[in-house]
């Protein structure tokens, strides 16, 4: 595979925050890449970097094989950028603010033109071309701020947060737009929603205060954390040492977090009434009780201790 985005030992600082420290990732031709982490971890930071939007302090990105902060126009081209927060200028309608951007980026005005009806198209906004920006709804707002990203037609598209925000209308196209992107160009998508990264990224990396945590493909990911179901038992916080250590007796992978006990084993249903019956012998008296598959959650808090959104 073809490592088309390169970044090497990223760090950066604001004042005695390390908002980024020694980020080194490669991202290969036409996956769908997600970069996830909690609110505050980071993911902001490195992909500003990593499309020359931000100097880091050490380190260096490279868009097949050239650096991306060295002030070629070329190489910044190539990486189209969607931010969590929607960028427009007010007074522009939405053709023009495509067209703008486009020749911000090089197309003459022809093709800018060119491009900017083709994603209207797409994006279902062509009722609206002649309409200002500043007037649509929210959801379709961050539909223009896509088309934006890609309006110089570039090789790798980095979205942050691109569901934030957004009405399940918006939300829905969004992501079979997206779909429809994967395998055409190189996809890079920040995200603290798990379920969300699972459903589209070929691969992912956590990170949380700044530091890669773990790199590689969700069912690899999800598989360090062990085979099998997991059952989740809601029950009353002070019983939950005791629960425990009585359900630990019954099957070996027991862990809790907050007011839950989380049981993981192949099976698991089946070992249902055994662990009822300890939690019984306890005076343990569960409150809800919830049967799944392994998720990314689960890597999270194997590798940080806590749940995403603590």
């Amino acid at each position: 595979m073809t490592a088309v985005l390169q970044m090497q030992a990223l760090t950066k600082r604001y004042g005695a925050l390390t908002a980024v420290q020694e980020l080194s990732l490669e991202v290969f031709e036409g996956e769908v890449f997600g970069l996830l982490g909690p609110n505050g971890a980071g993911k902001t930071t490195s992909i500003n970097m990593m499309c020359g939007l931000l100097k880091p302090d050490s380190g260096q990105v490279f868009v097949r094989g050239k650096a991306i902060t060295d002030g070629d126009a070329s190489v910044r081209s190539r990486v189209g950028v969607c931010p969590q927060d929607i960028v427009l200028w007010k007074d522009l309608t939405c053709l023009e603010q495509l067209q703008f951007i486009g020749q911000m980026y090089g197309l003459r005005a022809a093709a800018a033109r060119e491009s900017s009806e083709r994603l209207l198209k797409e994006l279902d906004l062509v009722e609206r071309r002649d309409q200002l920006a500043r007037t649509l709804s929210g959801g379709m707002q961050r539909r223009l701020n896509l088309a934006m990203a890609l309006v110089h037609d570039p090789e790798i598209l980095v979205l942050d947060e691109p569901e934030a925000g957004l009405d399940p209308q918006s939300r829905v196209m969004v992501r079979e737009y997206l779909k429809s992107l994967a395998r055409q160009k190189t996809l890079i998508i920040t995200t603290h929603n798990m379920d969300e990264a699972d459903r589209v990224a070929d691969r992912v990396a956590i990170i949380d205060h700044g530091k890669l945590l773990t790199v590689d493909t969700p069912e690899a990911l999800k598989h360090t954390v062990g085979e099998g179901d997991v059952l989740e038992i809601d029950i009353d916080e002070g019983s939950l040492q005791a629960a425990r250590v009585a359900v630990a007796a019954v099957v070996l992978d027991v862990s809790s977090t907050n007011h839950t006990l989380v049981i993981r084993a192949r099976g698991v249903v089946d070992s249902l009434p055994r662990i009822l019956e300890a939690l019984h012998q306890v005076d343990v008296h569960p409150e809800e009780i919830r049967v799944r598959a392994n998720t990314l959650e689960d890597v999270f808090i194997a590798l940080t201790g806590r749940r995403l959104r603590e």
